[in-house]
């Protein structure tokens, strides 16, 4: 089978073995899989990773004990987790001290034709959402997993930092729970995304509001995004940080501390509730796709992926791929 390589900043395309099927797993050929900024990060060096990166797919179960996943289209949860700890008891699986993570720590990604992946972990992905939009449930489900954090009235202000793939994912979820939803991002045609999701958008090159909000999401994938969400918070408000970034940040506490902020990391999310927006078409995802490559020219696709500006990216299995 073809699998993606990264290791010192190069992405190359291997021939590698099928993997063997552990028992309670399923064998997965991949359809269709997307290149987050975790990946350009792993790529950049996060996590001194090396290996198949990869970890929003659509595939189909080749290989399973489990008939009702049989022959299906899937989209998976990303943590393995030990299922014996305390946190596995808890239901907290993704925060399993043993845990492994697909494409990130310790099991192969699904960027390569074929992969495994415990079967507790599938979703099976409803008929009437197109391939191209469930490869986005992961990524959606992390965009939700904030309201399952933090308790956001509807019709109550809310500023998105950044409008990069998950900037613009939680500016639609949260539109979609009634928020009134305010985008700050620095290109114009993905700003035209939120605003046309329901959003109030803002290039982030004006001047930024002053502790305007209750609650701030900082999305945009850079260092400097949590100085700015710092400053535009108002005292006892809360800060949702979603962005991974290799660079380590330095942080000044004082005004979190004078002005009793509250911090909330927010990493994956359930995938239930991000199937049923992409059923109901609650959420537009088609208009952040901006090319498809087939797996063979995977160097080429995380170029583009890497490339100022550039959205969702797209690897198919298949030898097809639209650029």
């Amino acid at each position: 089978m073809l699998a993606v390589h990264i290791e010192n900043g190069c992405v190359t395309v291997r021939e590698l073995p099928i993997p063997a099927r552990p028992p309670g797993y399923a064998l997965l050929r991949l359809i269709c899989a997307g290149i987050c900024n975790t990946d350009i990060e792993l790529l950049r060096g996060y996590y001194d990773f090396r290996g198949t990166p990869g970890h929003e797919f659509v595939a189909e179960v080749i290989e399973t004990d489990d008939a009702r996943l049989a022959g299906r289209r899937v989209v998976g949860e990303i943590n393995l987790a030990c299922g014996d700890c305390e946190w596995c008891h808890r239901g907290l699986g993704r925060h399993c001290p043993r845990r492994t993570v697909l494409g990130i720590a310790g099991h192969p990604g699904a960027f390569s034709e074929f992969f495994t992946l415990p079967e507790r972990n599938l979703h099976i992905v409803p008929d009437a959402i197109p391939v191209e939009c469930a490869v986005f449930t992961e990524p959606l489900a992390a965009a939700c997993e904030i309201l399952d954090q933090v308790k956001i009235p509807r019709a109550a202000p809310v500023a998105v930092l950044g409008d990069g793939k998950l900037g613009l994912l939680i500016a639609q979820v949260l539109v979609a729970h009634g928020a009134a939803v305010h985008v700050f991002g620095r290109h114009p045609a993905k700003l035209e995304i939120a605003r046309a999701a329901g959003a109030t958008v803002k290039l982030a090159g004006d001047e930024l509001s002053q502790a305007a909000f209750d609650w701030v999401v900082e999305a945009t994938g850079s260092a400097e995004g949590f100085d700015c969400a710092a400053r535009m918070v108002r005292p006892r408000g809360t800060v949702i940080l979603k962005s991974t970034v290799h660079s380590p940040l330095s942080i000044d506490t004082a005004p979190l501390v004078v002005n009793e902020i509250t911090l909330v990391g927010s990493r994956c999310g359930r995938f239930d509730p991000a199937l049923w927006l992409l059923r109901k078409g609650r959420v537009n995802v088609g208009n952040m796709i901006a090319a498809r490559f087939p797996l063979a020219e995977a160097p080429r696709a995380f170029e583009r992926a890497a490339g100022k500006g550039c959205l969702k990216v797209l690897l198919d299995s298949s030898g097809t791929g639209g650029k």
